[in-house]
């Protein structure tokens, strides 16, 4: 590069969330500048949640950045409070969250149920930053031990995957803010400024018990008028159940308008092994984004199959299916009442109907106890489970599991008795 032509790789960013967001290494402003990130650009962070909520349209790419910089203020923290964390490591720990969802393909999990064979977004964020590692001569092997849990120090991994990792922090803040959701904020800050390390682990100042109660509070409220939301399950099933239709409509050697990857993965249905032999369908992959589904889906509104357009139709113009959360699943005969009055009402063969009632599970773990218990450091030195020291909330609150079955099916057709 000739004399005075270098390029300026320490940016900002102005977040509407934190304010400035700084790219603190060359490293990790060449790893936002390749292809595979900037994609995340063209990938919804909260799917179809905008036919709900019409501000939701915020990106992967603007959560990446946003779970860097938290993760740049915990190491921080955890670094004014004496625990070595080296600048490699620091480094590494950003590098890593910053790609923990580079793998979120199109409308981020309606994806992993049609287009790819039990291949989850996590595998492909691992392959693709294996990838890039490969591509970097081996610049992020430590970012890549983090990530998996492999390296001595596990409170780095606990910062990007555990109860209280920057993730979570950062989607709740970031999804309730552009929601207009204010019972989901939460005050990140302050639970940063109580993250602490005890006997290698993770853990939370006990002056910080009710940051984190109402860490927990808002988590659970966010999953239910958000993430969980009636119309927004509605409209994701329907999106799947178009999206295996054009899949079978494909096998059946009829040819759907859609570009080179999305034509691909309607054909293939790819599994982790074609993944990882075959280098063409890692790279259609990675160009594949919401565009492609959007694009594909206006012109399957004038597709001669009935069930492709009318689902496609329903979709782009907001007329989604009911849903009701049931107390067991539906059973077999109920199915067959409501796909007989589907028939009946709209004239559909009976065979297709299937495709009009669709069934699903709604569930909402809002803390596992039993599974990664956030520890509290009393100032005793004492480390206890969150579970054992909130003195607010009951037990019950953190390891109940809340379970609800649900049916959509078409308006204007009232529900069996």
């Amino acid at each position: 590069m000739a004399a005075g032509t270098e390029t300026n790789k320490f940016k900002l960013f102005n977040d509407p969330i934190y304010g400035f967001i700084a790219i603190p290494t060359e490293r990790i402003f060449d790893l936002i500048e390749h292809p595979y990130f900037q994609r995340l650009r063209r990938i919804g962070q909260l799917g179809l949640s905008s036919l709900v909520y019409p501000g939701a349209y915020h990106t992967r790419f603007h959560h990446a950045l946003g779970a860097m910089h938290l993760m740049q203020r915990a190491v921080a923290v955890l670094q004014s409070k004496g625990h070595a964390i080296t600048p490699s490591e620091a480094e590494s720990v950003q590098i890593a969250i910053l790609l923990h969802d580079i793998g979120h393909g199109p409308f981020s999990h309606a994806l992993e149920h049609t287009m790819v064979n039990g291949v989850s977004h996590e595998a492909l964020s691992t392959l693709l930053m294996e990838r890039l590692n490969h591509e970097m001569d081996g610049a992020l092997t430590e970012a890549l031990e983090i990530f998996h849990n492999q390296h001595p120090k596990r409170f780095l991994h606990q910062l990007i995957s555990s109860q209280l990792d920057m993730d979570r922090m950062d989607y709740l803040r970031r999804d309730a803010f552009y929601t207009g959701v204010v019972e989901g904020a939460i005050n990140s800050e302050r639970l940063l400024s109580m993250l602490n390390v005890a006997d290698g682990e993770l853990v939370l100042d006990g002056k910080g018990i009710s940051s984190i109660e109402k860490f927990l509070v808002s988590r659970s409220l966010m999953y239910w008028q958000v993430y969980m939301h009636k119309a927004v399950l509605s409209a994701e099933y329907m999106l799947v159940q178009l999206l295996r239709r054009a899949h079978e409509l494909v096998q059946q050697g009829d040819t759907l308008f859609g570009g080179a990857e999305l034509q691909l993965f309607l054909q293939k249905r790819p599994t982790m092994q074609d993944f990882q032999q075959d280098p063409t369908i890692l790279a259609a992959f990675t160009r594949l984004d919401d565009a492609d589904i959007l694009g594909a889906m206006k012109q399957w509104t004038q597709h001669a199959d009935p069930v492709l357009r009318e689902l496609a139709d329903r979709l782009l113009n907001r007329r989604l299916f009911r849903i009701k959360f049931l107390p067991a699943a539906l059973t077999a005969s109920q199915r067959s009442e409501l796909e007989s009055k589907v028939h009946e009402t709209w004239g559909y063969p009976l065979a297709d109907c299937r495709h009009f009632v669709l069934e699903g599970l709604a569930s909402n773990a809002t803390y596992k106890s039993d599974k990664q218990e956030i520890k509290i450091l009393k100032k005793s030195g004492k480390v206890i489970p969150l579970s054992e020291a909130s003195e607010i909330l009951p037990l019950s609150v953190y390891s109940h599991t809340i379970t609800r079955p649900f049916v959509c099916w078409p308006k204007g057709i009232e529900w069996i008795d």
